[in-house]
């Protein structure tokens, strides 16, 4: 499925489930759809984190990023619809692709 127009509105569970099929690793966990990266070294870590937070803000949405010895952690959710939103989606994605 392609992923659903980008609007601030909460996603159905149906177009959840299927864009998270596209998306291998990430998963809801309390109400945020979340992935844990690993990395060689804490350094690696920490660039991919802030490569993480430009992508972010280029698109005006902000995750959580918990960045510890090897490994990142990123979640969201859209505060503003009470849940999940095409926005996190569309952001999951892009992380994805410079992961």
């Amino acid at each position: 499925m392609d992923f659903p127009a980008l609007a601030y509105r909460k996603l159905t569970p149906e177009e959840l489930e299927s864009c998270l099929a596209t998306l291998p690793g990430w998963a809801v966990v309390e109400g945020q759809i979340t992935k844990q990266f690993e990395f060689k070294s804490y350094a690696a870590g920490l660039a991919f984190a802030s490569a993480a937070g430009f992508v972010a803000d280029k698109l005006d949405h902000h995750p959580d990023l918990y960045v510890g010895y090897s490994k990142v952690r990123v979640s969201m959710n859209t505060h503003d619809v009470g849940g999940l939103s095409p926005y996190d989606l569309e952001l999951a994605r892009r992380i994805e692709a410079i992961a």
